[in-house]
């Protein structure tokens, strides 16, 4: 009897466990492992702003010192290079952080795995206001670009990413001009190019066209040529006709 009882107990124990083990089975390891990573939230240090430097750079109290953080995975235009100078959506990118820096009633900096400083001595760091984080707000206004990425420092290089190519597709920032901001770098003489090759155009056309109660369009050959006020530029007469302008009569 004993037997039977310890066979029907260990037969019971037996279904509980298999029971178990499916329930535990039909979540995937991909899945869980998405659930813990999602979980994980990494420490964040407050500190005290001292001043913003930069677009991607802040001074803080950070254990009793002064320190300078810059902010990991992202980029923005200078505003007073020794080298670079100051290059276009700087101002903008420097304005905005400040903006965000001074009016956050918390200030928090996370470290990745990897090295915390960089070769100047700066701290290497996420930097969150009121939590949120200010890579994430750069990039989302189309204040700076993914770059300087260098393993392990790289928790949020893909996120980064997902959010730059929003703003690229909706070109704002310096995502405006194309071939402004690129993999090295940004490049103002790629809009010095177009601002050249805009000026050049403009002086080739040179047909004058006035709105009056007739759009009217004077060529440099025209009697009051001189006298007329453009309100409009063509480089062609066909282009002005296109636009419903007719030739001064004669």
């Amino acid at each position: 009897m004993k037997k039977l009882l310890l066979t029907l107990f260990i037969g019971l124990l037996s279904i509980h466990l298999i029971g178990c083990s499916s329930i535990i089975s039909n979540e995937s390891p991909q899945k869980q492992a998405n659930t813990q990573e999602k979980n994980t939230e990494y420490k964040r240090i407050e500190v005290e702003l001292v001043r913003p430097s930069d677009g991607d750079t802040i001074a803080v109290h950070y254990k009793g010192n002064r320190e300078s953080v810059r902010f990991l995975l992202v980029d923005t235009p200078e505003t007073s290079h020794p080298r670079l100078g100051e290059q276009p959506f700087g101002k903008e990118a420097k304005e905005f952080t400040r903006k965000l820096v001074e009016n956050a009633q918390k200030l928090e900096l996370e470290f990745d795995i990897g090295p915390q400083r960089d070769k100047y001595g700066r701290l290497l760091a996420y930097v969150y206001v009121d939590g949120k984080m200010i890579q994430e707000e750069l990039l989302k206004n189309g204040f700076a670009r993914v770059a300087y990425i260098y393993p392990p420092n790289t928790r949020y290089v893909d996120q980064f990413r997902a959010i730059q190519k929003e703003a690229q597709q909706k070109g704002i920032g310096i995502w405006e001009i194309e071939n402004y901001a690129q993999e090295d770098g940004f490049h103002p003489e790629i809009i010095d190019s177009k601002e050249k090759k805009s000026s050049q155009a403009d002086e080739d056309c040179v047909i004058k066209g006035n709105i009056g109660k007739e759009k009217i369009y004077h060529t440099p050959d025209s009697p009051w040529y001189e006298k007329t006020k453009a309100e409009m530029m063509f480089c062609t007469e066909e282009e002005a006709v296109k636009a419903g302008f007719r030739p001064v009569k004669p």
